[in-house]
Formats: C-alpha cells, sequence, structure tokens
C-alpha cells in the first residue's frame, strides 16, 4: 500500500513538475514572438500614419469610485494629462461615506475644459452596477475605457489603446497593469506577481485565447457592450464576466487581446489581510464565470478557436485542481529532499522560478535600468515570497470548495463593494 501511494505521489508530482516547466518555456518563446509582433504592428501603423490621419474616436473614460477620497484625484490628473484629447470624463460615486462625490464635483469645477461628468448612483449598488449606470445613462464614446480609482494611466494609454482597434476583430484591449512601488515584501511580492503573470497575457494574444481583461484600464467597443448587455452583476468580479461574456458566442468574431505598450498603474493592496481577501474575491468569482460558461470547456466549435477551448479554459480549471495540491507536494519534496540527504529538488525548483523571474525583468518594456536593477536583486528571493502567494492562493481556493455548491447551482454573490484601504502616494517612475 505504502508503494502504491508513493508511486502516486511521484507521478503527480512528476506530472505537475513536468506541466509548469513546459509552460514557462512556452511562455518565454511566446512573449519573444509577441514582441515581434508587436515591432511589425506598430512599425506598420507608423507607416499608414503617414499617409493619413489617424482615426480619433469619441473615447469615454469610466472611474467608478466607492471611498476613494485619498486617490480619486490622483487618477483624474492622470486622465487630464492625456495626449489623446477626445474623451468623456464619467467619474460615478456608489454611495461613498467619506469625500469622494465632492472631490470629484470639486474636480469638474476646477477644469472646466475636461469633458467631465460626476455622477452619483442612488444606493450602493456595486462596481458592476454603478458601471451600468453610467454606461446606459452618460455614455457617448465610441470606446470605453474603464479606469478603477486607485490606478493611474500615462499620457499615451488611450492614444495606444484607441490604435488596436484599427482591426475591426478587435472587441477589447487589455492594458499592462503594473504595481506601484512599496518598498515593502508584500509590496515587492505583488508588483513581481503582476509582471509575470501580465507577460503571459502575450501568449494568449498570439494564440487568441484571451478571455480574462481586467477592470484597469481595459478598452471595450461601446456598440459590443450594448449588444451583450453591458456587466454582469451575479458575479463577485464583473470585468472578467464581461469579457468572457463578450467572447461567449465567438472569439474569432470577437477578439481580446492584450497590450504591452497601454500602460497602467494600480496600488497593491496594504496588508496580508486585504490580500486574502481580494485573492479570494478573485478567485471565486473566477471559478463564477467558468462554471457560467462551462459548456465551452473542452467542446470545439467553429465560432470558437481550440487554443481558447481546448487549451485556455481547461488549463485554468486544472490549475485550480493543482493548487490545490500544493501543501502535498511541498511535504511530498521535503520528505524524499530529506530521506535521500539531496536538496537538489528544492535547489533546482529555487533556479528555475528565479531565472524566469529574471528574464521577466530583464525583458521588460516599462521597466528603467535602475529600477531593473533593484528588482533584479529581489528575485533572487522571488522563490521564498512567492510561498506567501501559494498559501494565499490555496487557502482562496479551499475556501471556494467550501462553498462549492453554491458555486455549481450559480447562486449570485452580489456586487455590492468595499475598497481596501488606500496609500495615495505619489507616483515614481518605473
Amino acid at each position: 500500500m505504502d508503494g502504491v501511494i508513493g508511486d502516486v505521489l511521484f507521478w503527480t508530482f512528476a506530472s505537475v513538475s513536468t506541466l509548469y516547466v513546459l509552460h514557462l518555456g512556452f511562455y518565454l518563446v511566446g512573449a519573444n514572438l509577441y514582441d515581434i509582433w508587436q515591432f511589425r504592428r506598430q512599425h506598420e501603423r507608423r507607416g499608414r500614419l503617414e499617409y493619413e490621419l489617424p482615426r480619433r474616436p469619441l473615447v469615454t473614460v469610466l472611474i467608478p469610485a466607492h471611498n476613494e477620497e485619498k486617490v480619486i484625484e490622483r487618477c483624474l490628473e492622470s486622465i487630464r494629462h492625456s495626449t489623446y484629447r477626445n474623451i468623456q470624463v464619467i467619474a460615478v460615486n456608489d454611495a461613498s461615506t467619506d469625500r469622494t462625490l465632492a472631490i470629484m464635483r470639486r474636480y469638474r469645477r476646477r477644469h472646466p475644459e475636461l469633458n467631465m461628468i460626476a455622477a452619483s448612483t442612488p444606493r450602493n449598488v456595486g462596481k458592476g452596477g454603478a458601471l451600468n449606470y453610467a454606461l446606459k445613462r452618460f455614455a457617448k464614446g465610441e470606446l470605453v475605457m474603464t479606469v478603477d480609482a486607485d490606478s493611474v494611466i500615462t499620457p499615451h494609454t488611450i492614444e495606444r489603446a484607441v490604435g488596436y482597434f484599427d482591426d475591426p476583430l478587435v472587441a477589447g484591449v487589455a492594458a499592462n497593469v503594473r504595481v506601484i512601488d512599496e518598498s515593502t515584501i508584500l509590496g515587492t511580492l505583488q508588483k513581481l506577481e503582476h509582471m509575470i503573470g501580465y507577460r503571459s497575457k502575450k501568449v494568449y494574444t498570439l494564440l487568441n485565447c484571451e478571455f480574462v481583461i481586467g477592470g484597469v484600464a481595459s478598452t471595450y467597443r461601446m456598440d459590443v457592450l450594448r449588444e451583450v448587455g453591458f456587466y454582469d452583476t451575479d458575479v463577485l468580479t464583473e470585468d472578467i464576466g464581461l469579457s468572457m461574456k463578450v467572447i461567449s458566442s465567438s472569439n474569432k468574431a470577437r477578439r481580446l487581446v492584450y497590450a504591452a505598450d497601454v500602460e497602467a498603474r494600480t496600488e497593491g493592496v496594504r496588508t496580508y489581510k486585504a490580500l486574502f481577501k481580494q485573492r479570494f474575491r478573485w478567485k471565486y468569482g473566477s471559478l463564477q464565470v467558468l462554471v457560467k460558461y462551462r459548456h465551452l470547456i473542452g467542446r470545439p466549435r467553429r465560432e470558437f478557436t481550440s487554443s481558447l477551448t481546448i487549451y485556455r479554459l481547461p488549463v485554468a480549471v486544472v490549475s485550480e485542481i493543482v493548487l490545490l495540491l500544493t501543501p502535498l507536494m511541498w511535504v511530498y519534496v521535503a520528505a524524499i529532499s530529506l530521506a535521500a540527504r539531496n536538496p537538489l529538488l528544492i535547489i533546482g525548483a529555487y533556479c528555475t522560478i528565479t531565472l524566469y523571474t529574471l528574464v521577466t525583468l530583464w525583458f521588460d518594456e516599462h521597466t528603467k535600468p535602475r529600477k531593473r536593477l533593484t528588482l533584479s536583486i529581489d528575485a533572487f528571493h522571488a522563490y521564498f515570497m512567492f510561498y506567501i502567494m501559494d498559501i494565499v492562493q490555496f487557502t482562496g481556493a479551499s475556501r471556494c470548495i467550501y462553498r462549492i455548491k453554491k458555486l455549481l447551482t450559480q447562486q449570485s454573490t452580489g456586487s455590492v463593494w468595499v475598497s481596501p484601504e488606500r496609500s495615495g502616494q505619489q507616483i515614481a517612475d518605473a
């Protein structure tokens, strides 16, 4: 019996490890191919613009806010300094109990040159509800960009996002979201995690299998949003719910792409308690979306790419199952390393993760040399810091299992939100 258990553990560990290593190599090669595609795309676009004026469609910029008095003005300032001028700004306050609405209105009075509306929902309807309220009542743009109140965009963010819609098949664009610098272990962990995670989105764009567009600087065609009925308010992650709904009829006719040059920055959470809450919400909401669209998983259809139905969606499910095995893998590696008095397995894992983190940093488009050096030093501690995130993710997955009945029966969780603590710090260059 012990031999059977040992064999099961060995083959489980071997399979999971092989899967991880193959994916890391796949992401490395794919990200470089994306960079080549991006270079060619930008070169061709510059060539076209030498002979024709660029399209300047009206872009509605939505900012949902609930108790964001520390950061709302910083967000608005970043939008006001945009190089793209044909914009409509809608800041929608969702039942804040602080000075958020007053600050929004004061900002609108101080900057009459900004085409801005300071709206307010009648009650706390949640982020998705607040966005729907603004979209249905006030939005006039051909394109719609959503910017979280704790986030900022660069002067070129909107202009670069608009350029992707030269392709008529593109329905939505995901931004390159980076965590604002915070000189703590938790801050560094979130920054590195975001950089690594967003690099993998390059591969999903090349394969046309992206289904996750976050809420920070995401951009959609307004006619597509109208057609799908805007945001759903019965899931915790209204942004992922929307992106999946957009491609639910076809991801060939409606492409979602990741734009590495469309940069935005957002605050990371400031406490471990907030991190546990945030990641549980993200995980539960993601699983809600996967359950809702489970008919697409593993089933090839003419309207969808096989990379989405056969690869991306099944892997998203398998990765959650693997996550639940994480503690077992830790125990197994520790046990065989101690029994053999050989730390090579642990050393190999450390070297693999450290090297991959370093490559991600060195090839990052937006990190300046001095910051790259600092983060490269942090990369040598990343392996150990990522154990913190493993614990957070495992806890979130376990809590989801505890609520499995609600998940599978698709019970609405509502979308009333509570904003975490904000720092409101000024943002230095990356």
